[in-house]
């Protein structure tokens, strides 16, 4: 799906997003906000997370607006490219003007991708959906409603390292690919292609319940709270970094399928937050955690 921005959107018109990572120390607020007020940019929003403030890591996400951003963008990676020695520091710099295009995996629910798709055409998701890629043809005229290319691609049991590079073949060189209910353990390979730009919804509150048939499991545990998992996928099974997490209340009245039901409603939730997150520079990996500046 996509619907361009507008040339003079003032929502994302010369709004720059800056992420820094660096040692902890005194001063490192004061050199970036320097560096910015140099180049004639006013800071509109600032948060940041120190993990220990002496001897930790030091994180700090920046929005700001610059006059001419595109066009003065060298000037300022330069300007940071120049500090990153002084200070240690690791930096991201994006435009807000800039779509991210994204890739939808799903197999035969479509509740996760119709939040998506909503998202995106009622401008909640400034992002653009440029291809549904689905192991099952069920989902087709869902992607064909809202203009969206839609790619089978079975996948067989002897056939799973065919079905990934035909796959990978479709989608191109995407920014981030969503895993929207798709029913495949995907390879490390796979992985590799789009390290912390591949985002999975699990059908449980992680670290329980990992695998294919939570609310199986739940409820036979008896719980009483459900919930769902969005994540950046590692080759570890249901393991990676957690971006967002939910949960909604059942009691022991509730069957499997109640729970699937219930369930359905935090998972879409639950995807569309992270996904907007991360198009939007919120999110950081720190190892197996992750800083989320919501």
């Amino acid at each position: 799906m996509s619907a361009a921005p507008l040339a003079h959107d003032p929502a994302t018109t010369d709004v720059g997003r800056l992420v820094v990572r660096c040692p902890d120390r005194p001063g490192i607020v004061a050199v970036l906000s320097r560096l910015l007020a140099d180049v004639g940019a006013n800071i509109i929003e600032s948060q940041q997370h120190s993990s220990d403030p002496t001897g930790g890591t030091f994180t700090l996400r920046l929005e700001f607006v610059l006059p001419g951003l595109a066009q003065r963008r060298g000037q300022l990676e330069g300007a940071l490219d120049l500090l990153a020695a002084q200070w240690q520091l690791t930096w991201r710099l994006s435009e807000a003007a800039r779509r991210p295009r994204v890739a939808v995996f799903v197999s035969k629910t479509d509740h996760v991708l119709q939040e998506l798709l909503y998202r995106v055409s009622a401008g909640d998701l400034r992002a653009d959906i440029v291809a549904v890629v689905s192991n099952h043809p069920d989902l087709e005229p869902v992607a064909a409603a809202a203009g969206v290319p839609f790619h089978h691609v079975p996948v067989p049991p002897d056939g799973k390292e065919q079905a990934e590079a035909r796959a990978l073949e479709l989608v191109g060189d995407v920014d981030l690919v969503v895993l929207a209910r798709y029913m495949q353990i995907v390879s490390a390979d796979f992985c590799s292609r789009f390290p912390e730009r591949l985002i999975n919804i699990h059908h449980s509150f992680l670290p329980a319940f990992v695998g294919a048939n939570p609310y199986r499991a739940a409820h036979d545990r008896g719980v009483k709270l459900i919930g769902a998992t969005a994540h950046y996928v590692t080759p570890d099974l249901d393991a990676g970094p957690i971006i967002e997490q939910e949960v909604a209340r059942v009691d022991h009245r509730a069957t499997v399928e109640d729970m699937r039901r219930v369930g359905r409603y935090v998972e879409r939730q639950v995807l569309a937050q992270a996904v907007t997150w991360h198009v939007e520079d919120r999110v950081v990996v720190e190892g197996d955690r992750t800083i989320v500046f919501a």
